[in-house]
């Protein structure tokens, strides 16, 4: 017999109209959970940190989901919002989306609110350098504490399990994120290329700057290749990324879209025949698994996510962009064996990745969250 529908609340600092990995990530789960029959609210901030002139409605439905919006002050990094307690509603079960003031708040005032809870860990704050011993020490002390109040924590890659099982005192379960797999499948061109695509937010982390030098070695024989970057602007603004591109002799091979919407995107995929990342740290990589379902061949710089996506998918070749010559050569091996037709595109086994199984996965943590709280409940009632 299926369990009841829940009524799950999940909070997330950014979401729609902004476009990212963690904002798509919320955005699938909250409509595949819909479709399962639960009743799902997102809560999430006021303002895009990408626009943070424009206070959004205070309550939209968008792409089916209902969304709450709640006004904070203080920086991206850490937003505070104290008004997300009175958003609670009739949520059955919390669902915390990064380690940020939400995750800690919640936590703190878990005696108060007294709902389950659950966190996905979305790579935590160590997506750079910067800052690194003051994110160590709060890691070992506020988060390690935040940690506690929690039934359950979700990573969504070994690695980020390996980072959390440190401090989480019940363990940490891995989910692996969820993919649209028909969005962008077998969009990419039919014939080769020499034209790479990337997408993401423009962060500092996802070292554009490698890719630009590494576009400029590859065009140093001829100005064949091109590029096309497409996200929204983040740490690194698309002025700073244009001010580049102009610098290192680029323009006309490389393209920034911002805005974009699914099908767009789509279109610039079917111009595309590789794709390529110089990230230096990734919570999972889910722009790889679009690209591999899409047909394009990645190429992409060691961080442990793609690492471990390659240990999974021979498809993908990993290159240290921090070498510009090295990762043009490994652009020109991956194109010249696509050109020959030693590639087999379209043979990779992404299955697991289908939202259908990462939602029931979810739904299943949820449920085991509830009877935990609920054990917990009777204990302290007796």
């Amino acid at each position: 017999m299926p369990a009841a529908p829940l009524s799950i609340l999940h909070v997330v600092r950014q979401f729609l109209p902004n476009r990212g990995g963690l904002e798509d990530f919320v955005a699938n789960l909250a409509r595949e959970q819909a479709r399962l029959g639960h009743k799902v609210r997102v809560l999430t901030l006021d303002r895009l940190f990408s626009a943070p002139e424009a206070r959004l409605p205070a309550r939209e439905i968008l792409e089916g989901i209902d969304i709450e919006r709640i006004p904070f002050f203080g920086s991206p990094r850490y937003p505070v919002a104290p008004s997300v307690f009175r958003h609670l509603g009739d949520a059955d079960l919390v669902h915390v989306h990064a380690i940020d003031f939400f995750f800690d708040a919640f936590a703190l005032a878990r005696p108060i609110h007294r709902r389950p809870m659950v966190a996905t860990t979305h790579g935590g704050f160590f997506h750079t350098s910067a800052h690194s011993r003051l994110k160590k020490l709060w890691f070992e002390g506020p988060t390690r504490m935040s940690v506690r109040g929690y039934e359950a924590i979700v990573a969504c890659s070994d690695s980020d399990a390996r980072l959390f099982a440190g401090i989480a005192p019940g363990g940490v379960e891995v989910i692996q994120n969820g993919v649209d797999l028909d969005k962008f499948a077998g969009a990419a061109a039919p014939e080769p290329r020499p034209a790479l695509l990337t997408i993401g937010r423009f962060a500092r982390n996802k070292r554009l700057d490698r890719l630009l030098a590494t576009l400029r070695v590859l065009n140093a024989e001829g100005p064949d290749w091109r590029l096309r970057i497409v996200g929204m602007p983040s740490d690194v603004t698309a002025g700073a990324l244009t001010d580049e591109i102009d610098r290192m002799g680029l323009t006309g091979a490389v393209t920034l879209h911002t805005g974009l919407d699914a099908p767009a995107i789509r279109e610039l995929i079917g111009q595309s025949s590789l794709f390529v990342s110089a990230s230096e740290y990734e919570g999972f990589g889910i722009a790889l698994i679009e690209a591999l379902s899409a047909g394009l061949v990645p190429v992409a710089h060691p961080n442990d996510a793609f690492a471990w996506l390659k240990e999974r998918h021979p498809l993908i070749t990993l290159a240290d962009f921090a070498e510009p010559e090295t990762a043009a050569g490994a652009i020109r091996g991956a194109y010249d064996r696509l050109a020959r037709g030693e590639t087999a595109r379209g043979g990779e086994d992404l299955s697991d990745y289908r939202w259908s199984g990462v939602a029931a996965r979810y739904v299943a943590v949820y449920q085991a969250a509830l009877a935990e709280a609920g054990r917990g409940v009777a204990a302290t009632a007796a």
